[in-house]
């Protein structure tokens, strides 16, 4: 009698579930870290996009002995105010940048928070105050 054995070609069970239980550990590890670079790199550009704002804003007091109005807001940096004289050598931004979340700065002055003025970005809840990536960042709170 010939027995014929047949060889069977594929994955048990078990080793599926062994290599899946293998990536969520690694997941697991890995995630965490990501997120935190997700969040870092966030705020390292609020911070980049908010000192050039800073910036054109200064060049903007230069040439204008004042800052922009809270009603010219930061378009008095790209396009001519309607109530500028002839000192507005703008623009003195290319574009204005929006912030991680896709949301426009915004600008008060006078400033509530002791500077000559605030720039600042609600954060991704677009809502006063939070924590995490909710936190608002502005130019009196950036490293």
């Amino acid at each position: 009698m010939n027995r014929i054995y047949k060889s069977h070609n594929g994955f048990t069970l078990i080793e599926i579930m062994v290599v899946v239980a293998v990536i969520a550990l690694l997941g697991a590890m890995i995630g965490p870290t990501l997120f935190n670079k997700v969040q870092q790199a966030e705020e390292t550009r609020v911070a980049q996009d908010i000192r050039a704002i800073e910036s054109a804003l200064r060049f903007y007091r230069l040439d204008n002995y004042r800052y922009p109005t809270q009603g010219q807001g930061l378009n008095a940096l790209i396009n001519t105010p309607a109530d500028a004289e002839d000192r507005w050598n703008g623009p003195y931004l290319e574009s204005m940048p929006l912030d991680p979340w896709g949301q426009t700065y915004l600008y008060a002055y006078p400033s509530t928070n002791g500077r000559d003025f605030d720039v600042y970005t609600l954060g991704a809840d677009q809502q006063e105050n939070g924590e995490g990536t909710d936190q608002d960042w502005g130019n009196w709170n950036i490293q």
